[in-house]
């Protein structure tokens, strides 16, 4: 599987505007080779970061930081693994650690464009 995150923006799946129309964070991602980087912000997220590689599969080996829309700063490490889609679009699943200590999964779905 060769992928190429340049370009693509993802957000949570099943993520949905709230009731005052604000949008749900959304990542805008870029690839030069093997690394690849993002910003991500919306509702939840005021602004964030991440930055990794991206092997060979597809999964990407990424850190990331953000200030919540509380103003809390949160920051860790994520394996992505993607799932192409009926449609071609990217999911991506996360295996993620916090720097808390605290882990996770959650998953990522590209927008249609």
């Amino acid at each position: 599987m060769s992928l190429v995150y340049d370009g693509r923006r993802f957000r949570p799946v099943g993520a949905v505007p709230d009731p005052s129309g604000a949008e749900p964070s959304v990542g805008h991602y870029h690839q030069s080779g093997d690394l690849v980087w993002a910003e991500f912000s919306g509702t939840a997220v005021r602004t964030g970061r991440l930055v990794g590689t991206c092997g060979p599969d597809g999964v990407l080996d990424a850190a990331y930081c953000y200030v919540t829309a509380a103003g809390e700063t949160v920051s860790g490490t994520f394996t992505g693994t993607p799932t192409v889609l009926a449609d071609g679009r990217i999911r991506l699943t996360e295996h993620w650690r916090r720097a808390d200590g605290s882990t996770g999964v959650s998953e990522i779905e590209e927008l249609s464009a």
